[in-house]
């Protein structure tokens, strides 16, 4: 029994392995297209999928070629097992080095046993970020300064993180906003150190901040808003003095509707609910507005 146990193993990490060299092909012929693409009105328009959730491979590579980036560092975090995420593309292909994020034992535990971790200059920290600890837990790693790309999806205080961080200084950031929350208001989750998104409202729909907060951050930090992926989940970011050729946006431009359907019932359950009826399902939670530093009601 245990014999076929490490031959089941041995095959799965095998096929595993076979998959990522594929995906890895495939992602080299896509970048090195993605090269030649001409400045771009839509971001969605660059999309391609290797490691990513969504097409964000193919926007990161376009932005790459597109601004001036001389050091290829980057810190993402709310990275769960690094398996999918924002910036492994970076690391296998483009040979940067960063330092990955996440608040599970066993999640880093995975990353530290996965051949990319002695491959490759990846250092990865077992960590619940808040706004107070962010810096302490970057310059812990050696990060100080400009670095390439920062990845900000921890489906909560994301605002307020991003806010706080000034030990590095990333030439292009990627962050999560909610599109439930609308392009009306500029608002965010009230900081909660301990903020948990399952343990906030049953739903999973109430974390994180709307496009519009994100820009204004954005822009009291020196950057321009550049676009979204397309399915309305990541804004892209990029210093105002390496914009080059990119456009900057308004977010009314720039924003694009979810149409994800992740919501979940009282008892845990996905329910499927769509359009309105998410906003429908968290009416009435407090947000903060980052325009007018009031407290409201969505």
């Amino acid at each position: 029994m245990k014999k076929l146990v490490n031959v089941l193993h041995h095959f799965l990490y095998t096929t595993r392995k076979a998959q990522q060299t594929d995906l890895l092909l495939l992602g080299t012929i896509l970048a090195r297209q993605n090269k030649d693409l001409p400045v771009l009105d839509n971001l969605a328009a660059a999309e391609f999928k290797v490691f990513s959730q969504n097409g964000d491979d193919g926007i990161i590579q376009y932005l790459i070629n597109k601004v001036h980036v001389p050091s290829t560092t980057f810190v993402e975090f709310g990275v769960e097992n690094y398996v999918e995420s924002n910036t492994r593309f970076l690391l296998k292909y483009n040979n940067w080095s960063g330092v990955v994020i996440d608040g599970s034992e066993k999640s880093i535990s995975y990353i530290r046993s996965d051949d990319i971790y002695y491959q490759h200059d990846l250092k990865a920290v077992k960590a619940f970020i808040n706004r107070d600890n962010i810096n302490d837990l970057i310059a812990s790693q050696g990060l100080q300064g400009e670095i390439g790309l920062l990845s900000v999806d921890i489906d909560g205080n994301d605002y307020w993180v991003w806010k706080a961080i000034n030990i590095v200084d990333p030439v292009i950031v990627v962050a999560e906003y909610n599109s439930v929350f609308g392009i009306d208001r500029a608002i965010t989750v009230p900081y909660q150190p301990d903020f948990i998104r399952e343990r906030a409202h049953y739903s999973h729909l109430y974390f994180g901040a709307s496009l519009k907060a994100l820009c204004m951050l954005a822009e009291e930090k020196g950057y321009a808003f550049v676009g979204a992926n397309s399915v309305g989940n990541n804004a892209y970011f990029v210093k105002k003095s390496r914009l080059g050729p990119l456009k900057a946006l308004t977010p009314e431009e720039g924003y694009i509707y979810s149409r994800f359907r992740e919501s979940r019932d009282k008892k845990g359950n996905l329910n499927y609910l769509s359009g309105h009826d998410r906003y429908e399902c968290i009416k009435g939670m407090p947000v903060h507005n980052v325009a007018t530093g009031i407290q409201e009601q969505l």
